[in-house]
């Protein structure tokens, strides 16, 4: 019997009886037996120090992993990947994010089609148009230049750009001031214009059909505000409104010129598409130059995963290491703690692209997984989340894995700063010891504490994590991290045997939305379970009232 994807069971058998022999072994333990464990289970490439020796694993699991990624052809459906083979079964496509970040010179056809060329002319577009607004030689209506950028998508289409320009808000344009709205909540289109000029203001429209029930929604509202501020006249809205779709006619239905729009493709998921036209913010945050540079980065770990061994392979290590806490130690969620406040959204767009990925429970033929796949992801950042959810990643009773992302130099590297900063790598450091080694009870009695309070003081310890370890949040540094996490994704669907490019698990509940619409409205009646109905009578009273 095959065990989450096609194959023999040796390796997953072997997995399980290596988990069984080391059970009784701790943290302390295996580095008290182990002298050169940091340098055994540590990896460097593309500017990210690895160090995993923190994970309930020797070099021996690792082994084994590998061997598991062999059976599973890991390494097989990678170069298919990069092939442009149409590894996504399910809607028929190849999955071709690292076709976005490949430089210029480089060439790959898929159906006839050059497609690295193809990015590239996007990319060029993209520049130039990035160029001209930050300038100011790219005026709105009434001719002034623009002081605001507002970019209009979701999920993927807002996620990753929001994320990128929280994270490098250092390298932002100083005149120029981005804000971003993804939830239907007219709250959050409130909030996004508030304060702003509608002479002064552009909006960017993403959504690769322009068809998205949110993102229209929140793009029709932004147009009548935009209107509404340069008097009327529905010619304005070409000038303060582009569009990254393929959707030409429904663009030019809106009113924004066919000539500003920036296309991209169906082989580009959107949450894998922020180095995509999808980031066209991004690039006016930072400059063309620095969105370059951005891609360097990802295409640097692309490179590194394509051609790395597997024992040595940073991004394949990590998600081999998913694998295994995941089915082999039981945990079902995984943390991720950055130690660095500009990457406030990064555990939120990483939620989407490991458990949109990975959340799935048939494998490519359809038949059921036999395994448990995507773990829960989430996370804060430090040291915020230590006076948050630490108490339960310390003391809890169920241990959960980590990542601390750690970055040598602060985003400023000015004298005020660098003490804080030391002070912020110190927590770092110290959270990853805690988790790993904890304090007995013995410890806890020679440090003072009363009898009655040492059960309360006593930390387990044994809670895995790993530390990412980089020089400094840069456009480089950004890409070659979320690069990372793109490829463990990868690798642990490969293991799993399921489709980590599709998603239609988030298409029912859309539907069933856009069915009771007319339900809330009062125009259809009846057919419906008797929870919701309940809800709708309840939505529609209050509805009545308020008018």
């Amino acid at each position: 019997m095959s065990v989450g994807g096609s194959g023999t069971p040796d390796a997953w058998s072997a997995l399980s009886a290596h988990r069984d022999a080391i059970a009784d072994i701790d943290l302390r333990g295996m580095f008290d037996a182990d002298p050169d464990r940091v340098s055994a289970l540590t990896a460097d490439a593309a500017g990210i120090h690895f160090d995993y020796s923190r994970h309930r694993i020797t070099t021996e699991t690792i082994e084994l992993l590998a061997a598991l990624a062999r059976e599973r052809r890991v390494e097989t459906l990678r170069d298919a990947m990069f092939r442009g083979e149409r590894i996504n079964r399910t809607e028929d496509r190849p999955v071709l994010h690292v076709a976005l970040r490949m430089p210029p010179e480089r060439s790959l056809v898929v159906d006839g089609t050059d497609v690295v060329r193809e990015v590239h002319r996007v990319l060029d577009r993209m520049s130039t148009f990035a160029d001209e607004v930050r300038s100011g030689a790219r005026t709105g209506h009434t001719g002034l230049p623009f002081e605001a950028v507002v970019n209009i998508g979701i999920g993927g289409s807002a996620l990753g750009p929001e994320m990128a320009s929280q994270a490098l808000r250092h390298f932002s344009h100083d005149r120029i001031e981005f804000r971003f709205v993804s939830n239907v909540d007219g709250s959050d289109l409130e909030e996004a214009v508030a304060g702003l000029d509608p002479e002064r203001t552009l909006f960017i429209v993403c959504s690769k059909t322009f068809t998205t029930l949110e993102t229209m929604t929140n793009a029709r509202a932004a147009r009548a505000w935009s209107l509404a501020g340069l008097g009327g006249d529905p010619d304005a809205v070409a000038s303060h409104f582009v569009a990254v779709s393929t959707n030409l006619e429904a663009v030019a239905d809106f009113g924004i010129d066919p000539n500003e729009t920036f296309g991209f493709w169906d082989w580009v998921g959107g949450r894998y598409s922020m180095d995509s036209a999808i980031g066209l913010s991004t690039m006016l945050a930072i400059g063309p130059e620095n969105f370059r540079a951005m891609l360097a980065g990802f295409h640097a770990v692309d490179e590194h995963f394509l051609s790395e061994t597997i024992t040595e392979n940073i991004p394949m290590l990590h998600g081999l290491i998913a694998v295994w806490n995941r089915n082999f130690l039981g945990m079902g969620s995984s943390a991720v703690i950055p130690y660095a406040e500009d990457l406030s959204r990064f555990p939120a767009y990483l939620q989407q692209l490991t458990m949109e990925s990975n959340g799935k429970r048939v494998e490519q033929d359809g038949t059921p997984v036999e395994c448990e796949t995507g773990a829960v992801w989430w996370g804060e950042p430090g040291t915020d989340a230590q006076h948050s959810f630490f108490q339960l990643l310390h003391q809890g009773t169920d241990p959960i894995p980590l990542d601390l992302i750690v970055f040598e130099r602060p985003g400023r590297e000015i004298d005020e700063v660098q003490g804080q900063h030391r002070l912020l790598v110190a927590n770092a450091l110290a959270q990853g010891r805690a988790l790993a080694f904890g304090r007995t009870a013995e410890e806890t009695r020679k440090a003072g504490v009363e009898e009655d309070l040492v059960a309360h003081r006593t930390f387990p310890g044994n809670r895995p994590s790993a530390t990412l370890m980089l020089d400094r949040l840069t456009p480089t540094s950004l890409g070659s991290l979320v690069a990372l996490y793109e490829h463990s994704v990868f690798t642990q669907g490969a293991i799993w045997g399921i489709d980590s490019f599709d998603q239609w698990g988030v298409e029912l509940g859309k539907e069933m939305a856009g069915e009771l619409v007319p339900y809330l409205s009062g125009e259809a009646e009846g057919g419906l379970d008797a929870s919701t109905e309940a809800l709708i009578r309840r939505y529609r009273k209050a509805e009545a009232a308020g008018d």
